[in-house]
């Protein structure tokens, strides 16, 4: 029973460098089309940082990501499965049994809430080495010792090191708020889509999913929980990338109704078909890598006992 429970948050490892692999570019641009300026729309955007810093630019900040991530999707998958195992034996006397929805919604709403302990100061960071780059045009700002468009930051490290000494704690969780409000309606729109087109496209008399099941479950899954948090992300990428320069946010009513005021309702679909086009491959391969590590790790034990 221990090392089962180990497993999920290896698995969740794999599966969470496989995504950030997949999703990265696609993220570079999301971030850019919410927080920059200048871009246009996808396609010109893509354009404009390929023909600036090539294919390089769109894995910048990668490395942060892929550390991060990884551990990230470690503890949100450990944490969601061991919650359902915890609930199974609780409700079911099983830790086994299937899970109702009520499980999965409580499980997803545990996991969404831990995850932005983690969550926030890596986007954070994420979001500033993204933006650091783009040029600056508002003239009344006084920046201090930085030309528009050359790096503040050298790296994650130097980064959040920064963050810590200029803006204390309370800066390096900037955002979390717009996260909380983002992830826990994300994480329910996430597993539960998941488990239920995975049953649905399962053949009957199968007892797992097919790999090519697994792929389409979770990429499907990935661009709902996308389509569903897509508004809140809006705010909390314009909460976290307002700190590199100028601090324009009081908080995260304040910067909705700043959005609202200056850009109408439309500004809460930013990167809305970015993010529901990139949350299929990156989820596919998060869910993908998630599941086939699992089996081979049950394969390894079943082996060896």
């Amino acid at each position: 029973m221990g090392s089962l429970q180990l497993q999920d948050f290896v698995a969740g490892l794999v599966g969470g460098i496989a995504s950030v692999v997949a999703g990265h570019p696609l993220d570079t641009v999301k971030t850019r089309l919410q927080a920059g300026q200048g871009y246009g729309n996808t396609l010109k955007c893509v354009l404009t940082v390929y023909r600036n810093e090539s294919l390089a630019g769109f894995f910048k900040g990668m490395s942060f990501p892929l550390a991060s991530i990884g551990i990230y999707s470690s503890v949100v998958f450990g944490v969601f499965s061991n919650t359902q195992r915890f609930l199974g034996q609780l409700r079911h006397g099983d830790p086994a049994a299937a899970p109702s929805l009520t499980d999965m919604t409580l499980a997803s709403i545990v996991a969404g809430v831990i995850s932005v302990g983690i969550g926030t100061p890596v986007d954070l960071v994420k979001i500033r080495l993204q933006m650091q780059t783009q040029a600056y045009n508002k003239a009344n700002v006084k920046l201090n010792s930085t030309v528009p468009g050359s790096p503040v930051y050298r790296g994650p490290i130097h980064c959040l090191r920064t963050i810590l000494q200029k803006e204390g704690i309370a800066g390096v969780y900037r955002g979390n708020v717009a996260m909380l409000l983002r992830d826990v309606p994300g994480y329910c729109a996430y597993f539960i889509p998941y488990a239920m087109f995975c049953d649905w496209i399962t053949p009957d008399g199968s007892i797992s999913p097919n790999p090519f099941s697994i792929w389409v479950a979770g990429g499907v899954a990935g661009a709902v929980s996308w389509a569903v948090c897509t508004p809140m992300d809006v705010v909390k990428s314009r909460i976290q990338a307002d700190g590199v320069y100028s601090n324009q946010y009081k908080g995260t009513l304040d910067c909705m109704l700043q959005s609202y005021q200056k850009e109408g309702l439309k500004v809460f679909g930013r990167g809305l078909m970015v993010n529901t086009v990139r949350g299929f491959p990156s989820s596919a391969a998060m869910f993908l890598g998630y599941e086939l590590s699992l089996k081979a790790m049950k394969r390894c034990q079943n082996a060896t006992s």
